[in-house]
């Protein structure tokens, strides 16, 4: 199949394409950077999969426009092109952002979304737009919310903590447990081939996640194992690092609440949709068999 990827520079689009002409697809990328990306758009591609976009910022620096202008209305344009093509499957790679920025249970795609910040609120307002357009019989409509991506050459948060670990530093929130999901680049890339050769998969949202979570403390306990180190886990109490980072909301720590709440919050997502779409009982590679491929990346 001939398949149309954007997001040229993005970690997700260096890895799936290389992917998918392993699995002798023919690739060929999209700049929406260009100004003349709407004439190099291909008629006869089978499928487009659209990765550009602007990504969240934990620092909150960005301008709030930035984000509609690039994942909204950017999506728009690509997908009313996409309507009117000959183009018959639309990947839109979303977030689980969109739908929730904090989670209480599972994550579900019935989950009525409410996202809170610019970012997921940009997201869910491209997925409306395309869910509000008529598709024809013969085309496919993908909505994508994955969580947490990471693999080889992503200098995320998985990074940071392995650095942490790398210097011996211990961590001092080991008293809170909790459970995240996290998505191996391996899967998405399983996922999305999948989907694409299988045409009895129908149009809608789909969440990705890795089978299992895995909680923050076992994240530094792989880390360490990765890394042939003892991991240094500091169950410090609960109500000393919460004051602590109410403290840190006054002046300056490398604590405060909304940095302890992101390191110890709950965000498991369901992706049991998407495996009962394709008939499969677990993906290719479990939690861990990942975070190690990527943990021994940063150790290469």
């Amino acid at each position: 199949m001939k398949i149309t990827l954007t997001g040229i520079s993005g970690f997700v689009h260096q890895n799936l394409s290389k992917y998918l002409h392993h699995q002798n697809h023919k690739i060929q990328s999209l700049s929406l950077r260009d100004v003349n990306w709407k004439n190099n758009f291909d008629q006869s591609a089978n499928a487009i999969i659209h990765l550009a976009g602007k990504a969240h910022d934990t620092k909150n620096t960005a301008d709030a426009s930035e984000y509609f202008a690039i994942n909204t209305e950017l999506t728009k344009q690509l997908f009313d092109i996409f309507v009117n093509s000959e183009v018959q499957d639309f990947f839109y790679f979303s977030s689980v952002k969109a739908a929730a920025d904090e989670v209480t249970g599972i994550l579900t795609e019935t989950f009525i979304p409410n996202p809170k910040t610019p970012y997921g609120q940009s997201k869910l307002q491209a997925e409306n737009y395309i869910l509000s357009k008529e598709i024809p019989l013969y085309k496919r409509v993908f909505i994508i919310r994955p969580c947490m991506i990471h693999g080889p050459g992503n200098k995320g948060n998985l990074n940071l903590f392995y650095k942490i670990v790398q210097k011996g530093i211990p961590y001092p929130l080991a008293s809170f447990e909790n459970s995240r999901s996290f998505l191996g680049i391996d899967n998405l890339n399983y996922l999305v081939n999948q989907m694409i050769t299988n045409k009895n998969v129908a149009s809608g949202i789909y969440n990705f996640a890795d089978d299992e979570p895995l909680s923050t403390n076992n994240l530094f306990k792989l880390i360490a194992e990765v890394l042939g180190q003892k991991p240094r886990l500091w169950k410090i109490s609960k109500p000393f690092i919460i004051f602590t980072a109410k403290i840190g909301d006054k002046i300056k720590l490398p604590l405060n609440s909304e940095k302890l709440q992101k390191l110890t919050e709950n965000y498991v997502v369901s992706n049991q949709k998407i495996k009962t779409a394709l008939r499969i009982s677990k993906l290719p590679k479990s939690v861990t068999d990942g975070l190690k491929i990527t943990i021994q990346s940063f150790k290469n």
